[in-house]
């Protein structure tokens, strides 16, 4: 079986992942907020937009962080057209990944505490 081959989009988001987390964290610090971590990226096939998807550490927190995140993004990609080395660096859109907040959820049903 042949391995799996990686696209340039994957390439582009596996380094943009990388780099978007050093600027969410140093924004969270700069702007007062709420503690968030990026979980993904995933890139449009021609590279013109990018889905950020981040966690909160209290997830009540998660639209508040959002909202906060989607106004620094042109920022962000002023500094990203600094750092890396594309032609074009992809609009940022950040969205709340849920996906913790509904593991612990089934969870707690599993376990029957409601």
């Amino acid at each position: 079986m042949p391995a799996k081959a990686f696209n340039r989009s994957d390439r582009v988001s596996a380094e943009l992942r990388r780099e978007i987390a050093l600027l969410v964290h140093a924004a969270v610090r700069e702007h007062a907020l709420p503690s968030v971590s990026v979980s993904d990226v995933e890139v449009t096939k021609d590279l013109d937009v990018a889905t950020v998807y981040v966690t909160a550490l209290l997830g009540d927190k998660g639209p508040e962080a959002v909202a906060a995140l989607n106004e620094l993004a042109k920022e962000f990609r002023r500094e990203l057209s600094r750092t890396m080395k594309l032609r074009r660096v992809p609009e940022l859109r950040f969205r709340y990944d849920d996906s913790v907040d509904r593991g612990e959820r089934i969870e707690t049903l599993l376990r029957g505490d409601s």
